[in-house]
């Protein structure tokens, strides 16, 4: 753990100031910020048009109807859709069979951010459930008896970390597991997704994720893997799937948090990166696009905001004096102001953007860049804003795992007690510490 004078990730609760400024995104003179097309269209200005349109429309009938506009988060009726969602789903959810850890991670943490305590009959059904989605051969599949996969095994591993019981943590199979890691392992560095399957940024993180929250990680399953991320940063900034591909904000993601976990970071461009996420914030919308030229998108409130606090650590690390000591390095009312005026359904859950459909993925997404929004830094630097009223403060997330904080502690802690499976430390020596600060 860092010194309580540095800047860490641990961000505990705290009597959150309610912003009391004007609405960022009701001032008259917001309309300024809208696509300037310069009268030459295209398919993708004629998209932006639309959803700023749409978005346009939420704000106006949000200032016509509120004199004094205050925005709600909907905890409640939040919270009724997540707890269905846990015990019964629609026929509408078929097409995710390959994602049911996901499904249980989703509903889970977002419960988490809510506050909302997991019931014990509830907990106990969720492991035994993903109990059955582990492979003999390691790892987790999408669903029982399906072939392991490295993005349910994270999925897995982080639903079983929320519940943070020993029941929970026992489920995993530490030896197999860093088995399946090693048959994913590639030459370069990289990791496929599952055996025969593709090679991209997602599967490194995921790796270094259950490796470092399990403490399976040994002094050559990640040899070549910071570099091979390195090679994905392209010329704009961010990163891609793969060495030479367009960056990508959920890539951008995987690949920043991966090196946090393996304390890599300075193998990367850290100002181009930064100057690239920071111009994915939507200048009239207030949420974040996915790609250069893209639309909003609610998840990526998570996904590209979320790079921020690893940045700031990272540029504080490196001693950089024009770091702000209060605040991220993006508009964190206007992010909020996207979220919880364009992206709640009046049901329920949240979404995508206005006219999109509710489900759990956003929920679990917007949610987490709400929180990410609210809250900024730790003990003495501790600086928290929430916008609306003081019930819409959410727990914090930790950035690098996206669950809470206290739940990377307790996992990491209980399972540094145990020895890393098939490999002796020689005296003297560690193998790397998780990203808990």
């Amino acid at each position: 753990m860092a010194s309580p004078s540095s800047f860490t990730y641990y961000c505990p609760p705290s009597s959150s100031p309610v912003w009391s400024e004007p609405l960022y995104s009701l001032r008259p003179e917001h309309a300024r910020e809208r696509l300037q097309d310069d009268s030459v269209e295209t398919v993708t200005s004629i998209e932006q048009a639309k959803v700023e349109e749409k978005i346009q429309e939420v704000f106006s009938s949000y200032k016509f109807n509120h004199l004094v506009p205050r925005l709600i988060l909907q905890r409640e009726k939040h919270f009724h859709y997540l707890k269905r969602g846990l015990r019964q789903l629609t026929d509408a959810y078929e097409c995710l069979d390959a994602s049911r850890p996901w499904l249980c991670y989703w509903i889970l943490h977002s419960l988490e951010l809510l506050d909302e305590p997991i019931p014990q009959i509830v907990a106990t059904d969720v492991c035994q459930f993903l109990e059955l989605c582990q492979s003999p051969e390691g790892g987790f599949g999408g669903g029982p008896g399906q072939y392991p996969h490295l993005a349910p095994t994270y999925a897995a591993v982080n639903a079983l970390c929320i519940i943070g019981t020993e029941e929970a943590y026992d489920v995993i199979n530490r030896e197999k597991l860093l088995q399946y890691l090693y048959s994913l392992k590639q030459p370069d560095g990289s990791f496929l997704m599952h055996v025969g399957g593709e090679v991209d940024v997602r599967s490194v993180y995921c790796a270094a994720s259950v490796a470092s929250l399990t403490n399976i990680i040994t002094p050559d399953l990640f040899e070549g893997t910071a570099e091979w991320i390195a090679r994905c940063q392209n010329w704009e900034g961010g990163i891609g799937g793969v060495p030479g591909m367009e960056a990508h904000g959920g890539y951008t993601f995987c690949g920043l948090a991966a090196l946090v976990i393996l304390k890599k970071e300075r193998t990367l461009n850290l100002k181009s990166l930064l100057q690239w996420v920071t111009s994915r914030q939507m200048r009239f919308e207030g949420g974040f696009q996915g790609r250069c030229n893209k639309l909003v998108d609610g998840c990526y409130s998570f996904w590209q905001a979320g790079l921020l606090p690893l940045l700031h650590r990272a540029l504080h690390a490196q001693g950089d004096p024009a770091l702000s000591m209060s605040h991220w390095m993006f508009h964190q009312q206007a992010l909020q102001e996207y979220i919880l005026m364009c992206c709640q359904c009046p049901a329920g859950g949240l979404l995508d953007k206005p006219g999109k459909s509710r489900d759990f993925y956003h929920t679990c997404y917007c949610l987490s860049g709400l929180s990410i929004a609210q809250h900024f830094g730790s003990g003495a630097m501790l600086h928290d804003v929430v916008l609306g009223v003081p019930e819409n403060v959410l727990q914090p997330t930790h950035p690098v795992y996206n669950i809470g904080p206290d739940k990377v502690i307790q996992a990491t802690t209980y399972f540094l007690q145990k020895p890393v499976p098939g490999f002796e430390e020689p005296e003297g020596e560690a193998t790397a510490e998780p990203a808990t600060d």
